[in-house]
């Protein structure tokens, strides 16, 4: 088997019909399997792809396990030399697949692979990133990533500049679509189950670079990604979720001294936007900016009153009435 296809799914029925259709359509030339990992859907999902897709092996979780325990559900059943962790709103295009494997046979030193990601529209959605660090936070915070043009040193959050035509080590390619040795992932015990929401494809690939392998971006491979489209909503509890993370990540990776100073950062990039965005409410009023101005003021609440030492030892936060979608984990080793 040359492929193992994991595609997470929670009540996914109306994207996920599109994305399993287009993976059996668009792949043919090598041999391969597709998981879908059920977090408990209760949208009719599991029988639809009963249904219409027997060849997908489904793996029943009965709950919401989040990404990272939901996709090692999937991983830990598949038999393929490489596997795939796809998102449900994904439409593979092109053949992609079979290019992205092809360019991966020619990669030995390559752990992970990334791909071309593009919105509904044909833009590029930029999946590719560098690793995070507490400059680059800064740089980003400040809003200067332009810096990049004068020296690789001022690298921020993104690649300054590149569109995603030319291939490139990267730090780590989005969840949406990223493929890793199976053997690799064993190796590494897949997804690090703390992570709920957000930064697993960001700790998993930083992982793999630890392990001197690479994670390469190889733009000769193109998906659809649905998500990711500003639709003037932002809904306030999975940006908080996302913080959580953050601040797990920064701990794993760079201990109290990076903890400590993330937060001063994601304070200093807050209030940059809050700024910003206030200033263009009052030349062009609107529900949507005001939905993003009232995100930002929770946030920096949030933040400001976070003691984030005890937020790791113990999970304690301040209270805003935006509960976290899993209980805290614990990050101490």
């Amino acid at each position: 088997m040359k492929l193992s296809v994991v595609v997470i799914c929670w009540n996914d029925l109306k994207v996920i019909k599109d994305c399993l259709e287009s993976i059996y359509k668009e792949t043919s030339a090598i041999a391969f399997e597709v998981i879908v990992s059920d977090n408990g859907s209760t949208d009719t999902s599991v029988e639809y792809i009963r249904e219409h897709f027997p060849r997908v092996r489904i793996v029943e979780n009965g709950a919401n396990l989040g990404f990272a325990r939901g996709n090692n559900a999937g991983i830990d059943v598949a038999q393929g030399e490489y596997v795939l962790i796809l998102n449900p709103d994904t439409i593979i295009r092109d053949r992609a697949l079979e290019k992205l494997v092809a360019y991966a046979d020619t990669c030995a030193d390559g752990g992970a692979f990334g791909c071309r990601v593009l919105n509904p529209d044909g833009s590029f959605q930029n999946p590719a990133r560098p690793l995070p660090t507490r400059f680059g936070a800064l740089i980003a915070a400040l809003n200067v990533r332009w810096l990049e043009k004068l020296s690789s040193v001022f690298e921020s959050d993104l690649y300054y500049d590149w569109s995603g035509r030319t291939e490139r080590t990267i730090g780590f390619q989005s969840g949406c679509c990223v493929m890793v040795r199976r053997e690799l992932l064993q190796q590494l015990h897949g997804f690090d189950e703390r992570f709920f929401y957000h930064f697993e494809e960001t700790d998993l690939c930083s992982r793999i670079w630890k392990s001197n392998s690479k994670v390469v971006f190889y733009p000769g491979a193109e998906i659809t990604h649905l998500g990711g489209q500003s639709v003037g909503r932002f809904p306030i509890r999975f940006a908080l979720e996302t913080y959580r993370s953050r601040y797990r990540y920064f701990f794993k990776h760079f201990g109290r001294n990076g903890l400590i100073q993330a937060r001063w950062i994601c304070l200093l990039d807050l209030w940059v936007r809050h700024i910003g965005y206030s200033l263009q409410r009052l030349l062009w009023p609107s529900e949507a900016l005001e939905n993003r101005l009232k995100m930002y003021r929770i946030l920096i609440g949030w933040n400001w009153r976070l003691d984030p030492i005890q937020f790791i030892a113990t999970g304690a936060e301040p209270d805003f009435g935006y509960a976290p979608l899993a209980p805290a984990p614990s990050m101490v080793e």
